[in-house]
């Protein structure tokens, strides 16, 4: 075997190892439409597909972690709902009490609800734009109250799906809970905290900057590039057994100490996962639990949730910060419906309301102008939330193709939707999802009391 085909089924290994590590891609990112146009959500429907039907099922219809196919699209339509299927993943537990109930008050005028898309000079419906955006699952609430609830494909009510980089939000989160207990300073170091980062790019960094993606940090998240840190971080978290000769990183963690500096901290917001693992490590050391235990003891377990969530994991088992949630869909409105109501849901304060309100009120809308994201003009960013700071006071919990928790508090209104997008980038459905989700807020404003 030649060094050239060599290395080309090692890149292709690579590629399949961590295709979750690939979650973190950047969510908003302009993702380059496919040369040939992608079959459209009917067409590409998991469920008329066959994906993974029989005892065994046919060859042609068989997904595998291993090698790559489970994330193809439009394959990866099923894996999304069925990943614990396919790889290594840390249950986080719901509890033993019983589910707290969202009430209903289903409305029948939303799915003929017109909006303009971005750039377009023709009106959409809201149930034409669901099909635009390769819906899986769509939840809205508004004042705590069921108002529309739809699922496509695979997914099922008391299904889970891939949450991708909305996972960074709810570390974020955790992170914010805990610098409102003053047990996490923002202003200190991240290697106060683990000393092991000393000697990596994060070493230097304050809290706050990885909070808030300010760090100044080598890590392209470009694919063309082999040599890309993305490669690296996705070998490293890979459950999977690493090819011969592999002496890379074997973990997160092991991953995390190799990231080297570029430019300053605190100059300009950088859209990096290696943030959120760093962080997710930070809240594990001060918390002395596992983002996933910490996730179960502190907010999933006090959501009065449906069913219990889990995240993917590396090796070791450490849990995937930046893109390895997985839920139900009504129990991620829940957790949406808990950041609105300042932190407080199924009877009790959860999040410290001081966490709640910092997220809302943004990060500097001029080191977010940096990144260039033309789609979203004024936002910022803040303890990896994402911030309008439109008039109505919405942000948002962002993923890869088209995960999504949007609140709009004027409206109360909060929306949960889970999607399989054929490109990952959120340029791709934001022209007709912020839109949409905006005149839904102005339909739910405007409804009496």
């Amino acid at each position: 075997m030649s060094n050239s085909t060599r290395g080309q089924r090692q890149r292709r290994r690579m590629t399949t190892l961590s295709v979750l590590a690939l979650a973190g891609l950047m969510a908003g990112q302009a993702g380059a439409s496919p040369a040939k146009a992608p079959p459209d959500a009917l067409a590409s429907d998991p469920a008329r597909m066959g994906w993974m039907v029989g005892s065994p099922p046919p060859a042609d219809r068989t997904l595998r972690f291993d090698d790559g196919s489970y994330f193809r699209f439009p394959a990866m339509r099923w894996s999304v709902a069925h990943f614990r299927q396919l790889m290594p993943t840390v249950n986080v537990s719901r509890g033993l009490a019983a589910p707290q109930p969202l009430p209903l008050a289903l409305r029948e005028d939303i799915d003929s609800l017109k909006f303009l898309p971005l750039g377009r000079s023709e009106p959409m419906s809201w149930q034409e734009s669901l099909l635009a955006n390769y819906t899986d699952g769509i939840v809205v609430l508004h004042r705590g109250r069921i108002v529309y609830e739809r699922y496509f494909g695979v997914l099922k009510p008391q299904g889970q799906h891939g949450a991708m980089s909305v996972t960074k939000s709810v570390v974020g989160t955790l992170a914010a809970m805990l610098v409102a207990e003053g047990r996490l300073d923002p202003q200190r170091r991240a290697a106060d905290y683990v000393p092991e980062l000393a000697a990596s790019a994060f070493g230097n960094a304050t809290v706050r900057q990885v909070m808030d993606m300010t760090t100044g940090i080598k890590f392209s998240e470009d694919y063309a590039d082999p040599k890309a840190e993305v490669w690296a971080h996705a070998s490293a978290g890979s459950p999977l057994p690493k090819p011969k000769g592999y002496r890379g990183p074997r973990s997160y963690y092991e991953f995390l100490q190799t990231v080297k500096p570029l430019g300053h901290h605190g100059e300009a917001f950088g859209y990096r996962t290696a943030n959120s693992d760093a962080l997710g490590w930070i809240v594990s050391r001060v918390s002395g639990r596992s983002v996933a235990e910490l996730l179960s003891e502190r907010i999933w377990s006090q959501l009065g949730a449906e069913q219990d969530a889990y995240m993917t994991v590396d090796s070791i088992g450490t849990p995937f910060a930046g893109g390895g949630l997985n839920t139900g869909l009504r129990d991620l409105a829940r957790f949406g419906e808990m950041m609105r109501n300042k932190g407080a849901f199924n009877g009790r304060q959860i999040i410290p309301a001081a966490a709640v309100e910092d997220i809302q009120n943004g990060g500097r809308p001029e080191d977010f102008a940096k990144a260039g994201y033309k789609l979203l003009p004024g936002w910022s960013y803040r303890s990896m939330w994402w911030v309008t700071h439109n008039e109505h006071g919405a942000y948002a919990a962002r993923g890869v193709h088209g995960q999504t928790i949007y609140i709009d508090p004027k409206a109360e209104m909060v929306i949960a939707r889970y999607a399989s997008h054929p490109v990952a980038g959120n340029a791709a459905n934001d022209p007709t999802s912020l839109p949409a989700y905006h005149a839904l807020a102005k339909l739910l404003l405007g409804s009496a009391p």
